[in-house]
């Protein structure tokens, strides 16, 4: 599939049932939701998406459901987040035989590698490969940076290298790479507290993970900012910050889960050895969410803007 790296792209939690089995028709009802309220893609298989719980059959068994669900609307793109070269280019294989439309790539797990080693992985999973990848440039979670001169490196060779998930956290990055590649590398923000601040720095889109529970509020935000109505915007996302700030926490999953549940598009169960939020934090993440449905913003017709 040909597509642009822009708009909304749902990093989308993988739907379980009591037995911590794929709920499939769960999965399928939040995606419907998502397409709705017009996503840009979808993406599996993320942390949002337990991936580290996740069998490669599984990860097949989700991506086929989204691209059946999707039904060519939009691209399903799956992480790859892996421990050693083998195992990455085994995941590329799975991604490429389950008709996934395009990649998202993150440095070496749980070893934090040298800037060659980071460059030579990177290099060697896009050149096993011909779909599209956007790089998951994440150093404050993840430790390892991927540097402004190693992307113009991997781009001279790897041109499925498209775009970038920017979350170093600094929205002034966003300015550096568009000064440095214009719009040869797509800059999608991957935090959400600081979405809109990189939208209005020029961010092509947004890897959202509360979008999973409030796809028609994340979706209106990128709209109107795209269409210059930034006050509108501004108004719906200060509005929508105490939420956003559930995706910023070591539990962001089950966080998510919870607002997924509560409102109506998922439910909180995990995969162990993640547990569902419990006592005086379950309280408090609930009396979040629901302040903030008692106040949820009527939303102007957005979809006509994009």
């Amino acid at each position: 599939m040909e597509f642009e790296w822009k708009g909304v792209m749902p990093a989308l939690t993988t739907k379980f049932d009591e037995t911590a089995n794929l709920d499939l028709d769960l999965f399928d009802k939040n995606i419907r939701a998502q397409l709705d309220a017009g996503v840009s893609g979808l993406i599996l298989g993320g942390t949002l998406g337990e991936a580290s719980t996740l069998e490669p059959g599984e990860l097949k068994a989700l991506t086929q459901k989204a691209i059946e669900t999707a039904n060519g609307s939009v691209p399903v793109i799956l992480n790859v987040a892996e421990g050693s070269t083998r195992r990455a280019l085994q995941a590329v294989k799975t991604a490429e035989s389950s008709g996934a439309d395009g990649l998202m790539l993150l440095p070496p797990m749980r070893y934090k590698p040298t800037g060659q080693e980071t460059e030579t992985y990177i290099r060697e999973i896009a050149g096993s490969t011909d779909l599209p990848i956007m790089v998951y440039n994440n150093p404050v979670d993840y430790g390892t940076e991927v540097t402004l001169d190693m992307f113009e490196s991997l781009m001279k060779d790897c041109p499925n290298i498209q775009a970038v998930k920017e979350s170093t956290r600094d929205v002034s990055n966003v300015t550096r790479i568009k000064n440095a590649f214009g719009d040869r590398l797509k800059i999608l923000c991957g935090v959400d507290t600081l979405a809109l601040e990189s939208l209005a720095m020029g961010a092509d889109g947004w890897v959202a993970g509360l979008v999973c529970a409030f796809p028609r509020e994340t979706v209106a935000i990128y709209a109107l900012a795209k269409a210059g109505q930034m006050d509108t915007a501004l108004e719906i996302y200060r509005w929508f910050l105490p939420l956003l700030e559930l995706d910023i926490n070591p539990q962001l999953v089950q966080n998510i889960k919870l607002a997924e549940k509560m409102v109506g598009l998922g439910s909180e169960a995990v995969r162990r050895p993640r547990l569902p939020l419990f006592g005086t934090e379950r309280q408090r993440v609930i009396s979040v969410i629901e302040r903030a449905l008692k106040s949820r913003p009527v939303l102007p017709e957005y979809l006509k803007l994009m």
